[in-house]
């Protein structure tokens, strides 16, 4: 038996559309990270970017479980003393409810120069429109 590994001009990247309305956020960012990585393919390999586009609509109709919608907060360090900044799930889904799934699925893909490769290849927007229609996307239904 052989290993297939994949080459680079040799993979084919689609384009998946995914509607985050009433999805958990965990669990949709689970799947999109899958997709990212390419693990949903029998040609996966872990040291190439085989993964599909992804294009999240309605991000800011995704909900959280228990009390995570009023108690969760959201941390980032600016890098100057006492630069830490705070906010909560509530609010930053009230003004950028993009970055909310981006954190989550960021967070489940590698850390390293092909993890910010597969990042890039995450549009998400807030409504129910999207300027990838040239594309022909498919939708997935989760």
């Amino acid at each position: 038996m052989k290993t297939y590994v994949a080459k680079k001009n040799n993979i084919q990247h689609n384009w998946i559309v995914v509607d985050a309305e009433t999805q958990v956020l965990g669990r949709l960012a689970s799947k999109i990270a899958l997709i990212l990585r390419g693990k949903h393919k029998p040609e996966f390999t872990p040291n190439a970017d085989t993964g599909d586009y992804v294009i999240v609509i309605n991000a800011e109709k995704i909900r959280v479980t228990g009390r995570k919608f009023m108690d969760k907060m959201y941390t980032h360090h600016s890098g100057y003393p006492g630069g830490i900044k705070t906010i909560s799930f509530r609010d930053l889904l009230a003004k950028f409810p993009e970055r909310i799934i981006r954190q989550a699925v960021c967070g489940m893909l590698p850390k390293n120069p092909l993890g910010r490769a597969m990042a890039k290849k995450l549009k998400i927007y807030a409504g129910p429109s999207h300027q990838h229609t040239a594309q022909q996307p498919k939708t997935l239904s989760l």
